[in-house]
């Protein structure tokens, strides 16, 4: 079954806009309707696995996110369509693919006619409030629609002393203000001006970290100074120097040593050549060491921990914990080495999965994973329905709602991937690909370059590229059609180009033109 001919799941779960409690003790009344209120935390570049109970990094702490996990759900198959800030972002709010809201990379505007969900929320009655960064098409930081409260920043924005657009007015923070903390603050400042108020809410928290420039918290530099950084094992992958090559068995034409030639050699150069750029370990950042960069990351994703954690305690404080689905995600994953690479934008595992995690006790049990593919555009269609709104017709995404419940709707099997070449970015190519449970395929466009195909179950690094194995055609071509097919009914066949017209300096007249 294909995900682009999943009919649309049902969204009329027995769930309403609010819900009468049971009450604590036998004999006692049951509590007045109360409204449900959603928080959605997003961090930036967390990968899936850099979770200190997934162990990935032994030293890794995150005690807050682990009592997410404990307490709620891990989604731990939930994947972004592209690994790129801006498109995923947009996604996210759009529960749209980036071929269809536009928005393909970091520099991409805001196309006419697009509807973000919160819009929706508001028309329902609902307070929403967005805090941190937007970074997605129209980056001035300036209010966007769909939140009635609004502190962004533009771009990037700074870790110390930020400046923050504050309902359309400017406000400059000093005293060496460290931004994950000042956003945690204001995110639960609204949150109790709504309990005042007895009216339900929708946060949108949207974290800087763990972005490059890796900058930690006052309290947590240092932290994990000197620490042994996991070399993953595919680091050395694609490997450099001669090898001696299998001989060949001219009358099969396979490796007469038993080695199939379609192995480890089959890297694309692209991925060769990146690890030599600024996005590779063999020249990490411009010469940065690649190690001392994973320190920084992890200790820089300390305070989006406690955020996690400030949150969740106010509002068991509060008394708003059973009726508040809080929801945690990265907009992409990370390179920290694998294949020799740095960053994201590859459909790689490390790249395109990230962390998601769930909590709210009415809703689910503690402890509940959940192990079905779930997607960035699936946020939109989540949030909607927990709050017993009905999912808009151009969202292409679905509620997890059953999912997090313990129920085994249907369910989309694969999972589609797309990718855009950008001008400041040229080492990573255009490429489409699609993952199932066991099996990904990649394709690259407009590029001279070796495809990909991987067993995940069998090779789960990604270190033997398949796309030559004669076992493994006939599923290569499925999954180049299914490609195809998803690409066709969801119109994406053309790729988006942009404008890159860049001031070029006339050094003889010394301006620019």
């Amino acid at each position: 079954m294909n995900t682009h001919a999943l009919a649309p799941i049902i969204l009329a779960c027995g769930f309403g806009g609010a819900f009468s409690s049971n009450a604590a003790e036998a004999g006692e009344p049951a509590a007045a309707t109360v409204p449900r209120n959603v928080v959605f935390i997003l961090s930036d570049d967390h990968r899936y696995d850099f979770l200190g109970f997934m162990q990935r990094v032994p030293w890794l702490q995150t005690p807050h996110l682990d009592r997410m996990a404990a307490q709620g759900a891990h989604i731990r198959n939930a994947f972004v369509t592209t690994s790129l800030s801006s498109p995923s972002r947009a996604s996210i709010l759009t529960g749209m693919y980036s071929h269809s809201h536009k928005v393909v990379d970091n520099s991409a505007p805001l196309p006419d006619g697009l509807t973000f969900f919160p819009e929706y929320l508001q028309k329902a009655g609902y307070r929403t409030a967005f805090f941190g960064k937007w970074h997605m098409g129209n980056d001035s930081g300036d209010p966007q629609p769909g939140f009635d409260h609004w502190e962004g920043f533009r771009g990037q924005g700074e870790y110390y002393n930020p400046r923050i657009n504050t309902n359309g007015a400017w406000v400059q923070y000093s005293d060496s203000a460290y931004v994950t903390d000042l956003l945690t603050t204001h995110a639960i400042d609204f949150m109790k001006q709504q309990k005042e108020s007895g009216k339900p809410f929708f946060v949108y928290l949207s974290h800087k970290g763990v972005h490059d420039n890796f900058s930690p918290a006052g309290r947590h530099r240092g932290r994990y100074a000197g620490k042994p950084v996991p070399v993953p094992p595919s680091f050395r992958s694609p490997e450099y120097g001669l090898k001696q090559l299998p001989s060949i068995d001219t009358a099969t034409g396979h490796a007469a040593s038993g080695r199939d030639w379609y192995g480890d050699a089959m890297m694309p150069d692209w991925v060769k050549n990146q690890r030599e750029s600024w996005h590779g370990v063999d020249y990490s950042y411009h010469g940065r060491p690649w190690d001392v960069q994973v320190r920084n990351y992890c200790e820089t994703l300390l305070s989006v921990d406690e955020s996690v954690g400030a949150v969740m305690d106010y509002l068991t404080e509060a008394g708003l914990d059973r009726n508040t689905l809080v929801v945690y995600m990265g907009d992409n994953g990370f390179a920290w080495g694998e294949h020799g690479l740095i960053d994201k934008r590859q459909f790689y595992e490390e790249s395109v999965r990230v962390p998601m995690l769930a909590w709210c006790p009415e809703l689910l049990k503690a402890g509940t994973v959940v192990d079905r593919m779930v997607q960035n555009v699936d946020i939109a269609p989540t949030v909607l329905d927990y709050l017993g709104l009905e999912r808009a017709p151009q969202m292409v995404g679905y509620s997890f709602v059953p999912l997090l419940r313990g129920e085994l709707p249907a369910w989309r099997e694969r999972i589609f991937y797309e990718y855009y070449w950008e001008h400041e970015f040229p080492q990573t190519p255009t490429m489409h690909g699609v993952r199932t449970d066991r099996y990904k395929y990649i394709r690259y466009h407009g590029v001279w370059d070796t495809n990909e195909f991987y067993d995940l179950q069998e090779d789960p690094y990604e270190m033997r590229n398949l796309i030559a194995s004669p076992e493994h055609q006939d599923t290569i071509r499925s999954l180049n059609h299914d490609l195809y097919d998803w690409l066709e009914s969801t119109g994406g066949m053309s790729i988006p180009l942009k404008r890159t017209e860049r001031q070029h300096f006339d050094h003889r007249n010394r301006g620019a033109y």
